[in-house]
């Protein structure tokens, strides 16, 4: 699950630097997200119980802080263009409201998958 979203992040980052012109590299944020979502998500494919719930913690941080700093720069970026009275760059907001989906979807998964672990006895 985690490589999946590590695929879709780096796909989002990726298609939105080149979305805007390969002119902002801001735009590929969620690329940076992904790439560490992947890496730590292969690190937690090990043998050892204590390693994997570690990698799995430091993920579901990850997606925790990508989720809230995404939505707060959503916002920020939204509330910014109104109050200049201009419109919101699209392919921006569009990218950082994407990104906070998945990263919110995913740490939904993560804990709900953290829940079942322990109510099945296997923590």
């Amino acid at each position: 699950m985690t490589l999946v979203f590590a695929v879709l992040l780096v796909a989002l980052g990726l298609i939105g630097y080149v979305g805007t012109g390969s002119q902002h590299v801001t735009a590929l944020i969620p690329t940076w997200f992904g790439l560490a979502l992947a890496l730590f998500g292969l690190l937690a494919m090990s043998p050892s119980e204590s390693r994997r719930k570690l990698f799995m913690h430091v993920n579901v941080t990850i997606g925790l802080l990508g989720f809230i700093g995404g939505a707060v720069e959503a916002i920020r970026g939204y509330v910014h263009a109104k109050s200049a009275g201009i419109a919101p760059d699209e392919i921006a907001l569009a990218s950082k409201l994407t990104m906070t989906g998945l990263l919110l979807l995913y740490v939904i998964l993560c804990v709900r998958s953290f829940i079942a672990a322990r109510r099945s006895g296997k923590v």
